[in-house]
């Protein structure tokens, strides 16, 4: 099928018999879909929530930090966040991915400086490969500054994400206070170090794939942020890498999916782990996935927490701003070698 002159996958898709030479990944990048583990016993950790301000707090604290130190992810059920206001996000999402081009179009842009911005794969700049998705990306920290720029359409588009953006930030800090204590740090010492804090979100659009064994949705990356917390319909796609096989985190209803960022690896000095992870894609079912990241402020230093730092564990990484960062994650794009390399101690630049 020749290429048309579509913006968006989605509108390409729906006449695909088969996958257009820019989706399709070299032989060896591919997902093998074959190989990927799947089963329970191979699955990230699901921790209840619950506890978490009750008897068994420091139960708790104790599952948080295993997860983050063994696996870099786990899901989170008894989270706070009600059923109604998850199923009101999917369906927003969907209602949005689903709206006329010309509607949707209004969003589009390719400049990654905007706040609010409908595109594809990841950096149409300047990727050789693209991925099989359509995304809606969103700044919504604060939520005054940002909300007026959100799509109009659908018509209860502001209100509904707004509640739930909200409502996950509260999430967000409740785990940032838990997993301060678990690294044995005061509750509010992560929430301190972001400066006045960053929170974004993507919508993300998976259209069904003629050949999903030839591409991917997004390839195997870690998150530059913080920690980022993953609402995803009942469509599997997210896969972890666990001891150097690729895992199907299938999609348990009304839990979140927590994974840390290459923000939280640095602070904890290593202790935790920004795993890599990616989005595969399927020939029978669209997929909606809506992240939240978390993140400092782009002036914010980030910087190996101090109580963490003696003799025997060095700080690992120098202080940099998160502006900084995420300029060279991006610029690198969704390369598998971690962007965090070029900031440890020890790095020779070139």
């Amino acid at each position: 099928m020749a290429i048309t002159n579509k913006l968006l996958l989605t509108d390409l898709a729906s006449e695909a018999k088969y996958v257009p030479s820019n989706y399709v990944r070299p032989l060896s990048d591919r997902p093998n879909l074959s190989a990927v583990e799947s089963s329970a016993a191979h699955s990230i950790p699901l921790i209840d929530l619950q506890d978490l301000h009750g008897p068994n707090h420091s139960q708790v604290i104790q599952q948080i930090g295993q997860a983050c130190q063994v696996d870099g992810f786990f899901q989170v059920k008894n989270h706070g966040i009600a059923e109604e206001i998850v199923e009101t996000m999917l369906r927003i999402a969907k209602e949005f991915f689903q709206m006329p081009e010309a509607e949707r179009l209004k969003s589009y842009s390719d400049d990654p400086t905007k706040t609010t911005r409908l595109s594809t794969s990841f950096n149409v700049k300047t990727e050789k490969v693209s991925n099989w998705r359509d995304f809606l990306r969103l700044y919504c920290h604060p939520l005054e500054d940002y909300v007026h720029e959100w799509p109009s359409n659908p018509p209860s588009f502001r209100e509904d994400v707004a509640k739930y953006c909200t409502s996950v930030r509260e999430l967000v800090l409740r785990i940032l206070g838990a997993i301060s204590e678990s690294l044995g740090l005061k509750r509010d010492s992560i929430e301190k170090a972001l400066g006045k804090h960053g929170q974004h979100m993507a919508l993300n659009y998976y259209p069904q794939c003629p050949e999903p064994e030839l591409t991917y949705g997004l390839p195997g990356h870690t998150d530059p942020n913080l920690i980022t917390v993953l609402l995803q319909d009942q469509v599997p796609g997210l896969q972890v890498l666990k001891n150097g096989k690729w895992v199907a985190v299938n999609p348990i209803p009304n839990t979140f999916i927590i994974n840390i960022g290459d923000q939280m690896q640095v602070i904890s000095n290593d202790r935790y782990k920004s795993v890599l992870h990616r989005a595969v894609v399927n020939s029978s079912m669209e997929r909606l996935s809506v992240p939240t990241f978390y993140c400092p402020s782009p002036d914010a230093i980030v910087e190996p927490a101090k109580d963490l730092i003696n003799e025997q564990n060095p700080a690992v990484y120098r202080s940099f701003t998160y502006a900084d960062y995420y300029q060279k994650f991006w610029d690198r794009g969704l390369a598998t070698e971690c962007c965090l390399d070029l900031f440890k101690t020890d790095h020779k630049s070139m």
